[in-house]
């Protein structure tokens, strides 16, 4: 199944990636729905501070 998502391959230690695991099996989520969410979180808050950032076209 053909998808638009990029991949992109995180480097990090361990104990973080374990304790992300941990966080997000709390809330019902992947690993990597758990960064798709911080992700948009901090996007969020940077954008709320200094503007919308433009897509790149």
């Amino acid at each position: 199944m053909a998808d638009n998502k990029m991949r992109y391959t995180l480097r990090v230690e361990q104990e973080l990636l374990d304790k992300l695991g941990y966080i997000a099996e709390y809330e019902g989520r992947t690993k990597n729905r758990e960064l798709e969410q911080l992700i948009k979180r901090r996007i969020r808050e940077f954008e709320a501070e200094h503007g919308a950032i433009e897509e790149e076209k």
